[in-house]
Order: structure tokens, then C-alpha cells, then sequence
């Protein structure tokens, strides 16, 4: 197999496993990143859990261990938008996978800066990224990492479709049945990047039969895959702080350091799961089934269960005898929600789901333990706050509020 595959934020959470997924199945695959991720750690003084190691050492333990190469381009998306048209037409890659985003919903809500850095970086990273596959006239499938988040976590009263809502729109005496994208309803500014590209992508798709694929994720938990357990030089990210630890990574790390698990108002808020191991596959599912040319957008729900917060809390709880303890919600967002989510899209590409068990769960409880003395039990509460008038919670009860 000789085809090229971009990998845009190839260094991060997501996107550093599937690189390596995808050049074991033999892909030839060029990371391009800024290293920002790495530099946010710096400005926010909390490292991963688990020890990264240099970009460069990666992509070399990689090549040792498998023979095979992956080669790095340290190149900002967002605003150097030549090199990455230089790039596209150097490589006539055959899909670009774009995780070049600021992804912590919390980091994007801490300050005026952090909320204008998130919207420079995402918004223009897209937006480059769909003028140069254009402008390079190369037949390009971008594969994009989108959220659940962009419909919102109110309850919808149906399955969330995938991506398109068929509606009935009075016309005259009579209704006529049409589908639009499924209204937006993004929770915060990292969302409202989110639902602006898929409007990017819409237009793109429109005016210029842009392929497109947009994958509306739900929370990751999990760390590694097998590739990333190949070698401790192949560990992938753990983030475990209030700003970009996912919810269920963060309550097994703090059951496995004896941290109160942390949950945020009633705990009864729905949300969708993924583990790291599907997000890979998915995302070469994706990739190995493209839209045809003139296609609208495709939008799949790229998510395998749903729970409320609260119930996860008690089901590692159960587990490890770690204490649940409330705080107030800095969010602006229902107590309480229902979400049920469609992904029979996924399913009939072959998707054989990984749900939440016991042995992949005290997997990353291991892990959480074999390097808790790395955890900065300062930085797990969440600093981010939706709206002034929230106090922070630093106490917590012993009960849900309300």
C-alpha cells in the first residue's frame, strides 16, 4: 500500500494513536503539528499523567519497533496556510485527518484570551485546512474530529440523528419534507467552534464538492491502544486536570490515588462514550469509506454508549471503594438530561462497539497508579467557569446539589 494520509494534530490524544493505528495498517502517514498541546501543559504547569516523550523520540521508537516511518512537519494549521497548500500538493494525500483543534471545552472558558485563542486556532485551522485542499485542486476526503457536544446536552426527546434532521416546513396550504443539519446548540466556546464547522465544511461541500467526513465524537476515556503499549516511548496522553481530563479518566485516576471521585452538580447529566481504541477505528473506518464525489457532507455519530455522570461515579465507586463527592456546577447546562444517540452508520461499517468492563476500566486504573506520584492533586478541581456569578466549589458535600 502506497497512499498518503495528513494527520493534522497527530501529536495529540486522539490523534497521536491513530497515527500509529493507521501506519500499522499501512498508511503512510506525516503528522503535522504545532506542538501546542505540549506548550499548553507548560502555561498551565500540569504535565500528562503518564510521561510523553519528544515528538521525535516517538516517531524513532516507532520506526525501531516496527520499521516503519512516520514523518513530522512542525507546521501551525492556523496560520501558516502556504505550507500546509505546499504540503497537500507535495503529498496528494488521499485523506486528511484534522484533529488541529483546542479541544478542552473548560480550557476555552477560562479567560477572554482562552476563549479568543480557541476561536483563532480552531476556526482558522479549519478554514485553511478546506482552502488549501481546494486550492490544490487534489481529490482530498477530509476526515474531521467534530462533538456530540455540538447538539447540546438538553434532552432531545428522540435519538440524536447523524448529522441531518427531516423536517416538515409549511408551504402554503401545504408541507413539504425536507432535512436540515440538526439544529446547533453548542455548550461553549470550544462547542461554538465546533458547530462553525460544520458550516465551513457545508459551504466548502456546496460550492466546491469538497469530500468530507465529520465525526461527532462523544467523551474518550481509555489511554492507550495497542500500539501506544508497545513501548513506554509510545505512551499516549493521560490528562487528568479540570481543564482537559475527561471525565471518566479523571474519576479512575482519583480512585487510584484515593481523591474523592469529583462530580459536578446533581451528576445527572447524559453523556455520550467512546473508548480510545474505537476512536481509532472509527476514524480508518472513515477513511476507508468515503463519500463519493458530489456526496453532501457525511455525519456519523462516532460514540458507542451513553451514562450519567452520577452513575458512573457510583459504578467505579462500587469498584474501588473511593468516596463520591458533589461539587457546584461550573457549567451553564440541565441538571438533568436524557441523550440517546444513533451510530448505525458505524455499526454497519463493521464497528464492533468496546463498552465500559471491568478490565479495560482497571486498565487505566493501573496506569493511574503506576504513575500517580506524577499527579498534581492541585490541579484536579476545575478552575473554568461558565458564568461570573458561579463561585467556585472547592469543598464539595457528600451529597448531589439540589
Amino acid at each position: 500500500m502506497d497512499e498518503n494520509i495528513i494527520v493534522l494534530g497527530g501529536d495529540g490524544f486522539c490523534g497521536w494513536p491513530t497515527s500509529l493505528g493507521l501506519s500499522k495498517a499501512g498508511y503512510d502517514i506525516t503528522i503535522v503539528d504545532n506542538l501546542s498541546r505540549r506548550k499548553i501543559d507548560i502555561d498551565l504547569e500540569c504535565e500528562s499523567l503518564t510521561p510523553i516523550t519528544p515528538i521525535s523520540t516517538r516517531i524513532k521508537a516507532w520506526k525501531s519497533l516496527t520499521g516503519k516511518e512516520i514523518q513530522f512537519i512542525h507546521l501551525d494549521v492556523s496560520s501558516q496556510y502556504h505550507k500546509l497548500y505546499t504540503l497537500i500538493r507535495e503529498l496528494k494525500p488521499m485523506s486528511i485527518v484534522h484533529f488541529a483543534e483546542q479541544r478542552a471545552a473548560p480550557y476555552s472558558m477560562k479567560s477572554p484570551f482562552h476563549k479568543r485563542y480557541t476561536v483563532d486556532n480552531n476556526i482558522n485551522a479549519t478554514h485553511n485546512t478546506l482552502c488549501a485542499i481546494t486550492e490544490s485542486e487534489e481529490d482530498v476526503h477530509l476526515v474531521h474530529l467534530g462533538t456530540m457536544g455540538v447538539y447540546g446536552y438538553g434532552t432531545a426527546g428522540m435519538p440524536i440523528p447523524e448529522g441531518y434532521l427531516k423536517v416538515k416546513v409549511e408551504c402554503k396550504q401545504d408541507f413539504k419534507d425536507i432535512e436540515i443539519l440538526y439544529p446547533a446548540n453548542p455548550g461553549s466556546i470550544y462547542h461554538m467552534t465546533k458547530t462553525q464547522d460544520a458550516l465551513m465544511f457545508y459551504y466548502y461541500n456546496k460550492n466546491d464538492g469538497t469530500r468530507i467526513t465529520d465525526l461527532h465524537q462523544g467523551i474518550v476515556w481509555g489511554t492507550n491502544t495497542p500500539e501506544t503499549m508497545l513501548d513506554e516511548a509510545l505512551i499516549n496522553r493521560f490528562d487528568y486536570d479540570g481543564d482537559y481530563g475527561t471525565v471518566l479518566n479523571r474519576f479512575l485516576m482519583q480512585a487510584a490515588i484515593g481523591h474523592p471521585l469529583t462530580v459536578h452538580g446533581t451528576g445527572g447529566q447524559t453523556r455520550a462514550f467512546i473508548h480510545i481504541r474505537d476512536t481509532v477505528n472509527c476514524i480508518k473506518l472513515a477513511i476507508e469509506n468515503p463519500p463519493a464525489r458530489g456526496e453532501r457532507v457525511r455525519i456519523l455519530n462516532q460514540a458507542t454508549e451513553t451514562h450519567t455522570l452520577r452513575n458512573l461515579a457510583v459504578m467505579i465507586s462500587e469498584m474501588t471503594g473511593a468516596q463520591i463527592r458533589y461539587y457546584a456546577n461550573p457549567r451553564k447546562e440541565d441538571s438533568e438530561n436524557t441523550l440517546s444517540v444513533c451510530n448505525e452508520n458505524f455499526l454497519n461499517m463493521g464497528l464492533n462497539p468496546i463498552t465500559l468492563n471491568e478490565g479495560l476500566l482497571t486498565e487505566v486504573i493501573d496506569i493511574a497508579g503506576k504513575y500517580k506520584n506524577r499527579c498534581d492533586t492541585s490541579k484536579i478541581l476545575c478552575t473554568s467557569k461558565w458564568r461570573r456569578d458561579i463561585v467556585l466549589d472547592t469543598e464539595g458535600s457528600l451529597e448531589p446539589a439540589g
